[in-house]
């Protein structure tokens, strides 16, 4: 399975989202805030198969994060997650470099095919309610 960095402050969200992906196989290494896991993949040389992080965090923020990730590890697939609408907005500019932005609340089932989509190149067209 995949290797995955995952970057999120909040303790219950970062363990409910560790927990659901380990679920799947994947090895999952977690970081509280987009400076820890910057160094981590400095440490790391980027070797992870995906970076989920949180938009809004201290020190360093998510699109900081993918903005700088980008630059160094192009290949590697970016996931961003926010709780936020005007945080989204700010990702909006990052289409080439995000592979999309989950909004939370979220379930476990919806973070899971977050993430394979996001592994897989797989782009869902977003859900519109019919009138």
């Amino acid at each position: 399975m995949a290797r995955i960095l995952l970057t999120e402050d909040d303790e219950a969200v970062r363990t409910f989202v560790k927990r659901a992906l380990e679920l799947d196989g994947h090895e999952v290494q977690a970081a509280e805030d987009g400076g820890e896991a910057l160094e981590v993949l400095t440490r790391e040389a980027g070797r992870f198969d995906l970076l989920l992080s949180d938009i809004k965090m201290p020190v360093m923020d998510g699109i900081a994060l993918a903005l700088a990730t980008a630059r160094d590890w192009p290949s590697l697939p970016i996931l961003l997650m926010t709780g936020f609408a005007d945080q989204r907005e700010r990702a909006n500019g990052l289409d080439a470099l995000v592979h999309d932005v989950v909004t939370k609340p979220f379930s476990l089932a919806d973070i899971r095919q977050a993430v394979r989509d996001a592994l897989t190149g797989t782009v869902r067209e977003p859900k519109r309610l019919s009138a």
